[in-house]
């Protein structure tokens, strides 16, 4: 491995914010922490920047990309009053 080359985060989480506007944005990231800080700067997503600040209110438990990827698309599929629901009981223990 090269000196600048940082290991591969495998897990994967999908996660809920609520945006100012009261609004939900559902989204899915390998690193929450940094992901939230870039949302919160308005470099995530081009739908949380006009709805800013956002908090984050739930994220599922660990997983691969793939399961990720599908879970964040059934859960954007959901009507808004399903959607934290869904998310929070399916949260695995991390």
């Amino acid at each position: 491995m090269k000196a600048k080359e940082k290991p591969v985060n495998k897990s994967w989480v999908v996660y809920l914010l609520r945006c100012n506007d009261n609004s939900l944005y559902t989204g899915l990231t390998n690193d929450i922490e940094k992901r939230l800080m870039a949302h919160n700067k308005g470099i995530a997503s081009k739908y949380t920047r006009a709805r800013l600040p956002v908090k984050l209110i739930t994220r599922s438990g660990c997983m691969n990309r793939k399961e990720a990827m599908r879970l964040e698309i059934r859960i954007k599929r959901m009507p808004k009053e399903k959607k934290i629901a869904a998310l929070t009981g399916i949260k695995k223990a991390n």
